[in-house]
């Protein structure tokens, strides 16, 4: 970890108010970055725990007027974006697919699909006229390799995966780069409420035999986010303890 690996930048993490977006904001202010939470709750308690003179603002990712609030807000607070990262993400119920209700798969695709469009979108155009960004979608290992039961969650994340393979070509020849974070099971508050049984399910579905630390998504993450990471555009990286086939 290097204090001053992010020193002058602004990284702007959506549902960074808990789970891995409040691990990766942690780590990002460590790093000396200036961190902005874009989180639909407690993002102004989410700063406050961050310190540093980090800004947490009220934000819904699947509202087009709230998202350019957001980003008006940021600008006004700090005057760019350097780093986006979209963490705000919502999961399914497990439904076979006849009992998935339409209602249902449109808010999964909405939150997890079009809220990470939206954002992405709403960065760009400040980050196309710096020739500087980094870019870093959180998707899923069920977007690589879905499951039964998980259709709309599945298929919402491996449409992140599409778009931003797809937004990486497009900025190749730019200094901004796009690519998907896609994690197995992830050691969180929600994982560790769960019955003992599917923890441990969990646990064992990965050579490792266990399930990965929110300080190892941020690990990974922060490498994605940084100047290192230069000749990846469209790239997925994994985490998911040897769990994933390619």
């Amino acid at each position: 970890m290097s204090k001053d690996r992010f020193a002058g930048q602004v990284v702007v993490i959506t549902g960074g108010s808990k789970g891995i977006g409040l691990g990766v904001a942690q780590r990002m202010v460590a790093e000396g970055a200036q961190v902005v939470i874009w989180s639909r709750s407690d993002a102004e308690g989410a700063a406050a725990q961050l310190g540093n003179g980090a800004l947490g603002i009220a934000t819904d990712v699947v509202s087009e007027k709230s998202v350019a609030a957001a980003l008006g807000a940021t600008i006004a607070a700090f005057g760019k974006v350097d780093v986006l990262v979209t963490s705000a993400g919502i999961n399914a119920p497990l439904n076979l697919v006849q009992d998935v209700g339409f209602a249902e798969w449109q808010h999964v695709v909405n939150t997890n699909l079009n809220g990470t469009f939206l954002c992405c979108r709403a960065v760009l155009p400040g980050m196309i006229e710096r020739n500087y960004g980094r870019i870093i979608t959180v998707a899923s290992l069920a977007g690589k390799e879905p499951k039964p039961k998980l259709s709309a969650y599945s298929a919402s994340k491996a449409a992140v995966i599409a778009f931003t393979k797809a937004l990486g070509q497009e900025l190749a020849t730019t200094d901004i780069r796009a690519n998907v974070f896609a994690p197995g099971a992830i050691e969180t508050p929600m994982t560790r409420n769960l019955p003992p049984p599917v923890y441990e399910m969990l646990s064992n579905m990965a050579p490792q035999k266990r399930l990965g630390t929110v300080e190892e998504c941020a690990a990974m993450i922060g490498f994605m986010a940084s100047r290192e990471c230069s000749f990846c555009s469209g790239a997925v990286f994994d985490l998911t303890g040897g769990l994933a086939a390619y």
